[in-house]
């Protein structure tokens, strides 16, 4: 089959690769769409440590059920589907407590950190174990299905915090999880919502999924602001969804006594942060790794047309273009949002 493989730090190669071998309880996808997360940007220098080259990146995927092990039951040749980007084990006992996200053996797919090698979905085939598996609602394109990941990596986060209707809202950083993250808070009944970032054009999107106010992190009086729009308080709940000191330190400056910060974003491994405050303000602090179940929803909003994927979607284009795309997208080429690899058998222009 045809691959972008990640052959060196910094040097994708589209080329002939071997097809992947199912297992018993495996399926063999013909990919159909596979987009470019800010992971596998990030990681291609080698600067994240959890892409070791050689390896076929992608996590956020869809496509068709080409061929089943002898085991999968319920799933057959020709099936639309999409995958969580975890594959688990059915026997950790953090998957049997619900909690398959943090399983101990869990492993990623498209990542290689020295522990295993799981090749992704930046290729015309891919094998994922049939216990990760979605069936795609008719009404919902292979694109759109590609776009399930990351939405339900924003809804894990919202999940976590324990949101209740009406309380407001901050999310610093509106990339793109945190305007999911936007959009998902409105919807699920969050008043008023507001994101920061650094990044006008940034904002602008936040506010078309939905902000109700938007602040560039470079203004000075953003915290009244704030105060001004949570009765003098700050917000309830706080979603940082970059990962680095500067931005969880908005968070909790921006959040209530007694209210709650999620870490969504880990850009850095370790930070600098304001133990005082949290401590002295009484505020909660809430992790969120990765999706917890929330496939389903996701796939729901998309079929009843709750969440809308288009605007974020900058480029559908062939695999074998791939590497000049993460070149793009590497060097921060303003306005480029998400952009969607199809294998070149299956593009249409």
């Amino acid at each position: 089959m045809k691959a972008l493989v990640l052959d060196k730090y910094n040097e994708l190669n589209y080329r002939d690769f071997p097809d992947p071998k199912i297992q018993p309880d495996e399926v063999l996808i013909e990919v159909k769409a596979c987009g470019i997360c800010g992971s596998d940007v990030h990681g291609m220098d080698g600067s994240t440590g959890r892409r070791k080259p050689p390896l076929i990146m992608g996590h956020e995927a869809s496509g068709v059920i080409l061929e089943t092990g002898s085991e999968v039951k319920n799933w057959q040749a020709g099936d639309r589907v999409t995958f969580d980007s975890t594959v688990y084990p059915l026997n950790d006992w953090f998957t049997l407590k619900g909690h398959y996200n943090l399983s101990d053996n869990r492993q990623v797919l498209g990542v290689s950190p020295g522990e295993y090698r799981r090749h992704g979905a930046f290729a015309e085939k891919v094998a994922v174990p049939q216990h990760i598996l979605h069936r795609i609602p008719e009404n919902v394109s292979f694109v759109e299905a590609a776009m399930v990941e990351p939405i339900a990596v924003a809804a894990h986060a919202i999940n976590v915090s324990r949101l209740k209707p009406g309380g407001s809202a901050l999310v610093v950083g509106a990339g793109m999880v945190g305007v999911f993250v936007v959009q998902l808070l409105k919807l699920f009944g969050a008043n008023p919502v507001a994101a920061i970032d650094i990044d006008d054009q940034k904002l602008e999107l936040a506010m078309k999924f939905g902000a109700d106010f938007t602040f560039n992190s470079k203004e000075k009086n953003n915290t009244e602001k704030i105060l001004e729009l949570t009765k003098n308080r700050g917000a309830d709940f706080s979603f940082e969804v970059v990962g680095i000191a500067e931005t969880v330190q908005i968070c909790v400056e921006n959040t209530r006594k007694g209210g709650t910060v999620v870490l969504v974003g880990n850009l850095s491994p370790q930070i600098q942060f304001p133990l005082q405050q949290v401590v002295t303000r009484e505020i909660t602090v809430q992790g969120s790794c990765a999706i917890n179940g929330e496939y389903e929803l996701v796939l729901d909003l998309l079929a009843t047309k709750k969440v809308d994927v288009t605007p974020l979607v900058s480029a559908v284009a062939p695999l074998s273009e791939g590497a000049d795309w993460f070149k793009r997208l590497y060097s921060k080429e303003p306005g480029l949002n998400k952009v969607i690899l199809v294998p070149d058998k299956n593009f249409k222009s």
